[in-house]
């Protein structure tokens, strides 16, 4: 059975916002989604997090990934585990960012990436906007 493209994107989307809940259940802060698929062909979101320390990013990583896997999401690669500043790990359509604070405001993505669409994954999801604190 051949899947439409617009089916696998929306597959995508739900994934995506999928990991941003689960980033938010492991503590992770500031969580956003950019839509990438009039952007380029290679990916369709990003979904970038901050994390507090190297432990608790790696977590959050380990329960993307593990989560994922029980679903037949299969990680294509993690990237900087050993450096601890940003973790990547590649589900081919979407690709998680785990930064510590200094290095996602060294890496801009979403500044690099201004043309993406940013994707409000709590409405998505049916819940409530997130704190004035967390918000960007």
């Amino acid at each position: 059975m051949t899947v439409s493209l617009e089916t696998q994107r929306q597959r995508s989307r739900e994934t995506a916002c999928r990991i941003a809940q689960l980033a938010e259940e492991f503590r992770g802060r500031d969580i956003v989604i950019l839509d990438l698929t009039e952007v380029t062909p290679i990916f369709d979101f990003f979904v970038i997090v901050t994390g507090t320390n190297p432990r608790q990013m790696f977590a959050l990583s380990e329960e993307v990934r593990v989560t994922l896997k029980a679903k037949g999401e299969r990680c294509l690669g993690t990237e900087g585990a050993s450096d601890n500043n940003w973790l990547v790990q590649d589900y081919g359509d979407i690709v998680l960012h785990v930064f510590q604070p200094e290095a996602r405001q060294l890496y801009d993505l979403e500044r690099l990436w201004a043309d993406a669409k940013p994707v409000d994954w709590r409405a998505e999801l049916g819940l409530p906007p997130a704190p004035a604190t967390e918000a960007l």
